[in-house]
């Protein structure tokens, strides 16, 4: 899949003061999702966000694109391959473990294609892993409890 950046594409999706409210808001917070109709300049949002604030976190930032089934087995797998992220060990549970343990921001961009067990899995993670913060981008907001969402 190819990405455009959106400082070539000409429509920045965020103002400088959206912008720096966001990454407030992913500081502080546990759960933020950016929502809109288009792909494009939300992914282009949360990876924006992602590459500002990786100095933020001890372990940084992984970013996951969701594809095919949306499974916890999926998204585990795909952590796996994020580069520079040290490999979280086999299995959702041992993965489980691993990121209760990590200072670190997830970034799920298309999260729409979770599937309900993946979802009860991050809920499950949050209440256990308290340096974990998500930011999510998807058409809807990220249902694993409370968290903010800003609209595209």
């Amino acid at each position: 899949m190819m990405m455009r950046d959106h400082r070539t594409s000409g429509t920045p999706p965020a103002t400088s003061t959206e912008l720096s409210a966001l990454l407030t808001a992913v500081r502080r917070g546990r759960v933020l999702t950016v929502t809109g109709r288009c792909h494009q300049p939300r992914s282009a949002l949360v990876r924006d966000i992602a590459r500002r604030l990786t100095s933020n976190f001890c372990d940084g930032a992984a970013v996951v694109t969701v594809g095919g089934e949306g499974s916890v087995r999926e998204l585990v797998s795909a952590l796996g391959r994020v580069p520079g992220m040290p490999f979280p060990p086999y299995g959702t549970a041992n993965a489980a473990s691993w990121l209760a343990e990590r200072d670190m921001l997830l970034v799920l961009d298309d999260s729409d294609r979770l599937d309900a067990g993946t979802l009860d899995w991050l809920r499950t993670l949050l209440a256990v892993a308290p340096g974990l913060r998500i930011l999510a981008a998807g058409r809807q907001p990220l249902a694993v409890g409370q968290g903010r969402v800003h609209r595209l």
